[in-house]
């Protein structure tokens, strides 16, 4: 096939021997199948801002860390450096994600190199050998629905344990390999300890996989992960190897807001009468 723009100076390089096919364009890259040398591998071409369809990218950029005082300061003011520093950090986080949650044993594509804003990484495929489908594509039966939601929770809790999440997952981005799911997509990949988004994007992820494999084993509909897996994160108890019940006991009681209302009077009188008393003091030394 034709060489695609960004691939070219990885061939030119001598990096990429031969691009075989496009494998998916989406929202923020195109993905392609290339020889490395006689290693065929994935290259993720990643789309400039303005033609990138992901939304909200500050909300998940929140909390991140840039590589310099300067890149720092550039973002604060805005402009074409701030737009450039935003986007090789954008193209950088999925690099750096990937790296970080392969050393912490969560299942993800093996990232080999990055070059030129491209990331060469393992191709994920099936038992066939063929480039793995997403989980969005694939028919289970309810056994392995409730033994790939019991995995993928798993994987959300390391990946945690290792300070991510993922923050898009989906069914569209779980590929099913020879060995079941590999998480993949991890550009926008949150620090759960900066973000004040971190559990709302938890929630949504652990979710939306109880609804993609609910969908063949229905009881899992009734687990409640999610703030299960916060409530031990935030107490520092949570560990790759924790036992999950699935179950969560809100507290239903609501608040009393006249009460709290009765206390925070009570207490601005308080603090008046302390002053009154200051003042008093003070004209008497007077």
């Amino acid at each position: 096939m034709k060489i695609p723009k960004g691939l070219q100076p990885l061939v030119e390089d001598g990096r990429v021997s031969q691009v075989l096919r496009q494998l998916k364009s989406g929202k923020e890259a195109a993905v392609y199948v290339v020889d490395c040398g006689g290693k065929i591998c994935c290259a993720k071409v990643y789309k400039e801002a303005e033609h990138r369809g992901f939304h909200k990218l500050a909300q998940y950029q929140e909390g991140r860390k840039t590589r310099s005082s300067r890149d720092a300061r550039a973002q604060g003011k805005g402009g074409r450096h701030s737009r450039k520093v935003q986007e090789t950090e954008w193209k950088n986080a999925e690099v750096e994600a990937l790296y970080r949650l392969a050393h912490a044993g969560v299942r993800v594509p093996r990232p080999l190199d990055v070059h030129d804003g491209v990331l060469l990484m393992e191709l994920v495929c099936d038992a066939h050998g063929r480039p793995a489908p997403r989980l969005n594509e694939v028919a289970m039966t309810a056994g392995q629905a409730r033994d790939w939601h019991g995995f993928m929770i798993r994987q959300i809790v390391r990946m945690l344990c290792a300070g991510l999440i993922h923050g898009d997952l989906s069914d569209f981005n779980v590929l099913v390999g020879a060995g079941g799911p590999v998480i993949i997509d991890l550009p926008q990949a949150v620090n759960a300890a900066s973000n004040n988004n971190a559990f709302a994007m938890l929630k949504r992820d652990v979710n939306n996989m109880r609804a993609a494999f609910g969908a063949s084993a229905p009881e899992l509909l009734e687990t409640s992960y999610a703030h299960e897996i916060w409530q031990l994160f935030l107490s520092a108890e949570l560990t790759p190897e924790v036992r999950l019940t699935g179950q969560f006991k809100h507290d239903l009681q609501r608040a009393n807001v006249a009460l709290v209302l009765d206390h925070i009077e009570a207490a601005r009188a308080e603090a008046e009468a302390r002053q009154r008393g200051r003042d008093a003091a003070a004209a008497d030394l007077v």
